[in-house]
């Protein structure tokens, strides 16, 4: 199932149980539920034990068999080694959980923590780029981050070799977030893990994949939303014109976040990303006070809103949703015919109609045919 980009205006309301804490796992490490469909559930079924009860009969409803929500031996394994790890569970909603990364429209219902949690509160600046990076750049961005820590910002990176190892080791002092691609307890690259060790002692560790999960190549852009998320604007030092550097910068964007990048020589193409983002609007950096002059003015994202949110705006998925039920009536017509009346691709409308079957407002007919649902 793909994650439609959308939330509620509010976070639901955080467990305040083990009970709560155990379902709460429980759905969202059940099949075809992320970080969308939790909330959706939550807002619908009022508690995750009764979303937990409603899936089964949702999944049939949209002719998936055989569906099973995840078993309870799986979530005290990941509690028992969350225990070992000394791994904290930080809940949307709560007093915990970072208000910067609250009103992204995926926040992860769940974060678990290695260290320190007051990192979450203060203000951040997140530093990326690449893992084959120059001395020149691994140079500037120890410069940026030491100094940036001394004027009171987390460093927020994903602790990948190269610019986030730099990025990570000049704020051990100040205070650095490492955003973990697979589980908290789970160090990668190993080559990381003594640097990975010190941030939990005197910074933090966060992943949103259960513990003991190994990373594999989705988890990093998905990662990637986090590390914008949490901070008021993202640093690229070096990036190639194709990078996972350059994804959270489109992360950072969607999320309102300003993108600085530090510009480069046009012949290395370590730098072809940075010189890009620059081309295209991008603040260029050449030092700390630029980073700080850059810095939005005005509203906190540390700060407990006043007013709530505005509305988010739509985002593609939800408009293909919006679309397909416009499309749609009582009367089933051929999934071709929908994909040529709303121009989308295949590939798009696959996953969207796989989403509104679950959801139980779409049904499929004889014959291949949509409708509806009664």
């Amino acid at each position: 199932m793909t994650e439609e980009q959308h939330s509620s205006n509010h976070p639901p309301l955080p467990p305040t149980t083990e009970e709560d804490r155990f379902s709460w796992l429980r759905l969202l490490r059940s099949r075809k539920v992320g970080p969308a469909t939790f909330r959706r559930l939550l807002s619908e079924h009022g508690s995750a034990q009764n979303a937990l009860a409603a899936l089964p009969e949702m999944a049939r409803a949209a002719g998936i068999n055989g569906y099973e929500i995840c078993p309870p031996g799986v979530i005290e394994a990941e509690l028992k080694a969350a225990q070992a790890a000394k791994a904290r569970l930080v809940c949307l909603g709560s007093a915990d959980f970072p208000k910067a990364l609250q009103d992204v429209s995926d926040a992860p219902p769940l974060l678990w923590a290695v260290g320190d949690l007051t990192m979450l509160q203060k203000p951040a600046i997140a530093m990326v780029g690449a893992r084959n990076c120059s001395s020149l750049g691994a140079r500037m961005t120890r410069g940026l981050a030491k100094e940036l820590g001394n004027l009171g910002h987390v460093i927020v990176s994903g602790l990948a070799r190269g610019i986030d190892t730099s990025a990570h080791m000049a704020a051990l002092d100040t205070g650095t977030i490492a955003v973990m691609a697979g589980g908290v307890d789970v160090i990668y690259p190993a080559e990381n893990t003594d640097l990975a060790h010190k941030i939990g002692e005197t910074g933090l560790r966060l992943s949103e994949q259960p513990m003991g999960m190994t990373p594999q190549a989705r988890h990093f852009p998905r990662r990637n939303r986090i590390i914008s998320g949490l901070a008021k604007a993202v640093v690229v030092v070096e990036a190639a014109a194709k990078s996972g550097s350059l994804i959270t910068a489109r992360d950072a964007l969607d999320q309102g976040r300003e993108v600085l990048a530090v510009p480069g020589h046009p012949f290395d193409a370590r730098a072809s990303g940075c010189n890009l983002l620059i081309r295209d609007g991008a603040t260029l950096i050449r030092s700390a006070e630029d980073v700080i002059e850059a810095l939005p003015k005005g509203e906190d994202l540390f700060q407990t809103r006043s007013e709530p949110p505005a509305p988010p705006t739509p985002t593609p998925a939800v408009a293909l949703h919006d679309q397909i039920l416009e499309r749609l009536g009582p009367s089933p017509i051929a999934e071709d015919q929908l994909l040529r009346d709303i121009a989308a691709s295949a590939g798009d409308l696959g996953p969207a109609l796989v989403d509104l079957e679950l959801e139980g407002r779409i049904q499929r007919q004889p014959g291949g045919l949509l409708s509806l649902a009664n």
